[in-house]
């Protein structure tokens, strides 16, 4: 496929090519910039200079990069050298929480893990075969799969084993017990048939045939697609270790960021010698004859009949056909793939419902003794651009997909670059271990967020902030198993641990950065030159996070690579000055594109994230007694003051969102978001006049304190120093870069507050009770109307709205009663009144940064 030459308008706009194939003229790029060098990402980090070199060949052969023709840009600029990582060894990210897992933190670990490369896993050569030879080299993608081990399959007698199944023989005995005496009874047959029935729309038997084919054309589409599918070969080597384990199944925990996932994972484990896993899909995202080449292929659905209730024979046969499926499944040693992020979500760690439903399910075997232990192992996944092409411009996301066009998809998909891949596996953990801490630590003394925030919020007392918040579940579908109260907590702890620890080891992609920089910081437009600066200072801050990057190289390479994959977003002037001015558009797709790729960087950030609008909120309180804004540069805060409006936004945003661990306090959060600000230097510590000076430690006659009190109160932030310790003081840092972080951090962050601003707004108009998914696509379009005004499309998708709904419904603002298809919401009797409205809106205002 030959590339296209760029076109240079008559307003000096030039529009990106498409990405080549290996072995094509390249066109001109870009006239007034250099040739850029082949991007590459990270290399091997042994100290010895030959497995470096090694590493290097290994990357240069599937991340090799086209070279472009250009003119040098006479500005003076020194370009750097962008590093995937600090000091002399990548660090470790993904690590299990030392305090829930203690012995897995220990025990699985590889120790030459940080010095080992990485390897691409789509480039296929000779060496990946056992054959060798011209024609080898020519077929070696249909060897390679053909040696794969694809693992057993379950039992034959599944069918059998189920049905003798002590959960289905229950469900058997109940009904011939319930049956009449003029009924005839139901025979062995029937009730086998039954079960074949419910077997069927779940899964069915693996094609070793159709497995390899779909393989080997999955291997030739992502070569097409992808620049490289990356994996870290240390990582690798730790997953084979717990794999090793006698008779001690394994579960990955994957983020969701494409449906191209589903294929994807199943093929990197095969063909890493890992076997093929059960990979977990949405039922009614596919139509009929999708779902049965998923079923070959290694798929398993949740049967429709669990949603029935258990007063039901569907209902209670399905449920407990399913949980005898996962058993037999994991008794098999057959690994089996979770998904636990929504497909379609534009903010990260939203937890899917289904991913709930299929951990419940393993914890129930666990339960049951069936198995003495699961291996758990979270998955995080990066793309540079994800291939689902259809996904902003789907209107209806509830119809299903087809089989036709998901082909089409694909087919388009495989017509453009979508950059580079990166799949990282976290530590893995023993999920009988986690079950017996976290057990133990279990802690009852919750309250809903109605209780924490609303006195607060109408002004009538002082709330106690720092308690834990007890999640809301909205009633739904019964579960396919029963659970307790604790039970259902150990769920979504688990799950939210899983998914903080996939998504701490996913690598931030170029586009990512790109796209936040543009996006947040540059919206108005900025010169190449300046975008090549900020972008790789924005790098160097992720790195000193302990995150980790996808990419290293030139700078001037990384920059442009991530322009050409946002060529849509992007428009780009030739200017006479011999620079380039990079300006967003502001488009609606555009703007939507670019927040969606921005918030991968919100993980990394969010702690600064919440400080800096809790910061915000106590300036625009003082506004008001102050002459002029100038006059905030000299205000200096209390601690106590800051600690509790990050606690009041900590408590009103999700946990999901502010990515707190289920085993850390609330307050402890808070802490860490304190100490997060003055590490960054956002936060410059005020030294309060007084007439003892902090060094004096004589000793005094006729204190009221102790003196190892007072000089308590001058130690870490984490001391708690009653009237003392509130003196500790802190003014917002004024240097030119701790001020650009600071807009920064705020705007990063900002959708989410200013959809709930407008969502409070919208309820000005509610009118009545009215179905959730109607109030959603009316919130959604109120949410658009008002984008248009001032081009924030980015908190004009649906996911924000969703949200801010389920924050309203936490806080006693909306309140749901059962419909017949769904919940009906309605205002509470509370909010009825203009005036709370208004204070609910002045309160979330306060939060939104300008």
């Amino acid at each position: 496929m030959a590339g296209w030459p760029f076109a240079v308008s008559k307003g000096m706009q030039i529009k990106m090519p498409w990405m080549m194939c290996a072995g094509t003229e390249p066109a001109p790029f870009l006239p007034c910039l250099q040739p850029p060098a082949k991007v590459t990402l990270p290399a091997k980090m042994e100290e010895a200079e030959e497995e470096e070199a090694h590493a290097a060949r290994d990357w240069e052969v599937g991340l090799q990069w086209r070279k472009v023709k250009m003119r040098p840009m006479d500005r003076g600029l020194r370009l750097e050298v962008v590093v995937p990582f600090l000091g002399k060894y990548r660090p470790f990210v993904g690590r299990c929480c030392q305090r829930c897992t203690p012995k897995s933190w220990k025990s699985f670990f590889h120790k030459h893990l940080t010095s080992l490369g990485f390897c691409n896993v789509i480039k296929i050569t000779e060496e990946n075969t056992r054959y060798r030879g011209w024609l080898v080299r020519r077929l070696c993608y249909f060897l390679a799969v053909a040696d794969w081990k694809l693992g057993a399959d379950t039992h034959r007698n599944l069918l059998e084993r189920i049905f003798h199944n002590k959960r289905v023989q229950e469900i058997v005995s109940q009904r011939v017990s319930q049956g009449k005496g003029d009924a005839p009874p139901v025979s062995r047959t029937q009730w086998m048939r039954k079960i074949q029935g419910i077997l069927c729309q779940m899964q069915s038997s693996l094609s070793p045939f159709l497995l390899r084919f779909c393989h080997w054309v999955l291997l030739k589409l992502l070569n097409q697609m992808f620049l490289s599918v990356v994996l870290h070969k240390g990582k690798l080597e730790m997953v084979h270790k717990a794999a090793q384990l006698p008779d001690v199944p394994m579960v990955f925990l994957s983020t969701h960021k494409s449906q191209l996932d589903g294929l994807l994972l199943p093929l990197l484990l095969a063909s890493q010698g890992l076997g093929l896993p059960r990979v977990t899909w949405e039922y009614k995202a596919y139509t009929v004859k999708h779902r049965a080449l998923l079923t070959r292929l290694g798929g398993v659905f949740l049967p429709p009949g669990v949603e029935q209730t258990s007063d039901s024979e569907v209902g209670a046969l399905s449920r407990a056909v399913l949980a005898s499926y996962v058993q037999e499944l994991l008794l098999s040693r057959r690994a089996l793939l979770i998904f636990l992020e929504e497909p379609f979500s534009d903010v990260p760690l939203q937890r899917s419902a289904s991913s709930r439903e299929w951990l419940s399910l393993v914890l129930d075997v666990l339960h049951a003794g069936a198995v003495p232990d699961v291996t758990i192992v979270p998955v995080g996944l990066a793309y540079d651009v994800a291939p689902d092409a259809n996904r902003r411009e789907q209107k209806n996301r509830t119809e299903p997909l087809s089989l036709w066009t998901l082909l089409w998809t694909i087919c388009r998909a495989a017509c453009r670059g979508f950059g580079c891949v990166r799949v990282d596996f976290a530590q893995p953990f023993s999920l009988q271990e986690y079950i017996a801490n976290n057990l133990f630590r279990h802690d009852r003394s919750g309250k809903p967020l109605e209780d924490i925030l609303l006195p607060e919020l109408l002004g009538k007392c002082c709330s106690v902030l720092d308690c834990e918040k007890v999640e809301r579940r909205s009633p739904g579908p019964p579960s396919a198993v029963a659970l307790t109260a604790e039970q259902q907590t150990l769920v979504d702890s688990l799950s939210l641990h899983a998914l903080n620890a996939g998504v701490s080891c996913s690598p931030i992609m170029a586009v990512g950065i790109m796209s936040a920089l543009l996006l947040h910081k540059h919206r108005e437009g900025v010169f190449l030159s300046r975008l090549m600066q900020d972008f790789a200072g924005l790098t160097e801050e992720i790195l000193l996070h302990n995150y980790d990057v996808g990419f290293s190289g030139q700078v001037r390479d990384v920059v442009l690579h991530a322009l050409f994959l946002l060529r849509r977003c992007v428009s780009l002037h030739r200017l006479s000055l011999g620079d380039v001015l990079v300006a967003p558009k502001r488009t609606e797709a555009a703007v939507l594109e670019l927040s969606h790729h921005s918030a991968a960087l919100l993980p990394v950030f969010t702690q600064e994230a919440v400080g800096v609008c809790a910061i915000n909120a106590l300036l625009v309180e003082l506004l008001p007694f102050l002459g002029s804004p100038e006059q905030l540069r000299d205000v200096v805060l209390v601690q106590e003051e800051l600690h509790n409006k990050v606690l009041t936004l900590v408590q009103l945003l999700p946990r999901d969102v502010v990515l707190r661990q289920p085993c850390q306090s609330v307050y402890c959060y808070c802490q860490v978001v304190l100490d997060k600000l003055i590490q960054s230097g956002l936060l410059v510590a005020e030294e309060v006049p007084s007439d003892r000076l902090v060094c004096d430690t004589t000793q005094r006659r006729f204190t009221e304190n102790p003196l190892w009190k007072v000089m308590d109160d001058f130690g870490d932030s984490d001391s708690d120093g009653g009237e003392e310790g509130s003196k500790r003081c802190f003014r917002v840092s004024q240097t030119e870069p701790c001020s650009s972080l600071f807009v920064f951090l705020g705007c990063l962050l900002g959708p989410l507050p200013k959809t709930l601003e407008r969502a409070a707004a919208f309820l000005w108009g509610l009118e009545g009770p009215q179905p959730e998914s109607q109030y959603l696509e009316k919130l959604h379009q109120f949410l658009l109307r008002k984008a248009k005004e001032d081009s924030s499309f980015e908190c004009a998708n649906r996911t924000l709205a969703a949200i801010a709904t389920h924050i309203f419904r936490d806080l006693g603002v909306l309140r749901e009663q059962p419909g017949p298809a769904e919940p009906i919401l309605h205002l509470s009797e509370v909010f009825i009144a203009r005036e709370n409205q208004e204070k609910l809106e002045k309160f979330i205002q306060q939060f939104v940064y300008l």
